[in-house]
């Protein structure tokens, strides 16, 4: 089973597709830089890169920082006063060593290691094409939509009950910070919000029509995670967790399939302030998959998306983000991670946890999902970690370790496609938007709920899971993970498997 590139890593395997189409028809205060001489700003020899610059807040500081960028070689593209962060090209090879010797600067990196733009290219596969025919046994019940009896995924969290009460309120919006889009897809496009709706990959905002869509060429990651959160219910295809709410495409993956810093900036950002009540976030931020603060390049990262997410949950989001897909324990003391950076040269890397961090999955405010499989359990891929998993839901696993009940037959999640296709797709990336969806279903059922009241109720509200022991998920005799914790929180499934039905009942 071919393994893609993210959690973003996409999804554990190529889609397998079924076609319907045919039958369906502030400024900071001022501060006094320190001066650049002539001898401190080196020549511009070296590859285009870019940065993001972080300031302290005040009324001017970012207007005396932007001169001082300009004297060290930078252009910047845009400045985001609100959090005092600025995102900034050069190809001056000490412009950040120079930026962070000046006043008024908390910390300065290079977003990437590639030159601009990064070369490099995604393979996402080819989709398994099922024709009309090849999926006409799938037999709805009354007030099902057809796909549904294939969704094993959303009894696992009581959502088909949770449905028969309400399917959330037109009022939530879901923000999909991601891929890209399909809003024209049947399952999507009853539910689409334009207005908070953007691309984002440059890191300023483009809000042209159909910005926020994905190309034929790039992932459909976005479009699958957009239809299990709010996937109308329509009597077309699938039905989503939430699928009353609206949904938002904030396009931050480039054509080449990298998250960079300023892009996932850029897309919190736009969130908070087209006041978004919830974002997924199933990627990691390249090409670092931890980002060390101990590295001066990689603080800065850390810093510029705190900044931004903790704006977004300052003005009412909740955060909600994929664990990743290596069956990592992110609660111990080393983890070897061998793709950063991944769009240059990786190499095996020794890092601690404790000082490395995943981002956004591993910051503070954010909610962190590990993966469930049909069985219940914790898929084989996902991560896991004592105090870092805050919760758990279906994310799927191999048919062969969690084979689903009938009428299911795939324990992957089934999901739309651009261009009116449905597939199917694993990962922590498909757990998140359950999360995402049962969190909107909060705030559906208690309209003036803070992001915090929403994230205590979405803990509160889980079905507490034990750990698994031993958890030997391939039954070859070998443990394959352990899990730490009680009952009602530990390594595995965090608070719980989150529960559609007691967040529009409770």
């Amino acid at each position: 089973m071919p393994h893609l590139r993210t959690r973003r890593r996409l999804a554990l395997a190529v889609p397998v597709v079924l076609s319907l189409t045919a039958s369906l028809g502030f400024l900071p205060s001022p501060v006094s830089a320190t001066p650049l001489t002539a001898e401190a700003t080196p020549a511009a020899d070296g590859p285009s890169l870019s940065y993001v610059v972080n300031t302290r807040t005040g009324h001017h500081t970012i207007a005396s920082v932007r001169k001082v960028i300009a004297a060290a070689g930078g252009s910047v593209v845009v400045a985001y006063d609100r959090i005092g962060v600025i995102v900034v090209h050069s190809s001056n090879p000490d412009f950040a060593k120079t930026i962070r010797e000046v006043r008024g600067v908390d910390s300065a990196g290079a977003t990437r290691t590639a030159p601009l733009p990064a070369q490099s290219t995604t393979d996402v596969g080819t989709p398994k094409v099922l024709g009309a025919e090849q999926v006409a046994g799938a037999r709805a019940a009354d007030g099902q939509d057809p796909l549904e009896p294939l969704q094993w995924d959303l009894p696992a969290i009581k959502a088909d009950k949770a449905h028969e009460k309400t399917l959330g309120s037109r009022k939530v919006t879901v923000a999909v910070i991601d891929t890209g889009v399909d809003d024209t897809h049947p399952d999507i496009a009853p539910n689409f919000d334009r207005a908070a709706s953007a691309n984002c990959v440059s890191g300023k905002p483009d809000t042209t029509d159909g910005a926020w869509r994905p190309s034929a060429s790039e992932s459909p990651h976005g479009t699958h995670v957009a239809g299990e959160i709010a996937g109308a219910k329509n009597g077309v295809g699938i039905t989503g967790v939430a699928p009353g709410v609206r949904v938002a495409g904030i396009k931050v993956g480039n054509p080449d399939g990298f998250f960079y810093t300023e892009a996932v900036v850029c897309g919190f950002v736009w969130a908070a302030e087209h006041h978004v009540d919830v974002t997924n976030n199933s990627y990691y931020t390249d090409p670092w998959y931890f980002n060390c603060t101990t590295d001066p390049d990689q603080k800065a990262l850390v810093d510029a998306v705190t900044r931004a997410s903790r704006y977004a949950e300052r003005k009412g989001a909740v955060n909600v983000a994929a664990a990743g897909n290596e069956n990592y324990d992110l609660a111990s003391d080393s983890i070897t991670d061998p793709v950063s950076p991944n769009d240059s040269t990786p190499s095996d890397r020794v890092i601690d946890p404790h000082k490395c961090y995943d981002i956004p999955t591993q910051l503070p405010g954010v909610v962190t999902v590990a993966a469930t499989g049909a069985k219940g359990i914790k898929s084989s891929f996902s991560n896991y970690g004592l105090g870092v998993i805050d919760i758990a839901a279906p994310g799927g696993d191999s048919t062969a370790y969690q084979k689903p009940e009938p009428p299911a037959t795939d324990g992957r999640i089934l999901g739309p496609l651009p261009g009116g296709k449905w597939g199917y797709m694993a990962g922590t990336s498909m757990a998140t938007p359950h999360v995402a969806g049962v969190a909107a279903l909060i705030k559906s059922t208690h309209p003036h709920a803070s992001a915090a009241l929403v994230k205590a109720l979405l803990y509160a509200e889980a079905d507490a899971t034990p750990c698994t022991d031993p958890y030997d998920i391939n039954g070859d005799g070998k443990v394959d993970a352990v899990c730490e914790g009680s009952t009602n929180r530990n390594g595995f499934y965090g608070w719980g498997t989150a529960d559609a039905l007691a967040a529009v009942t409770r």
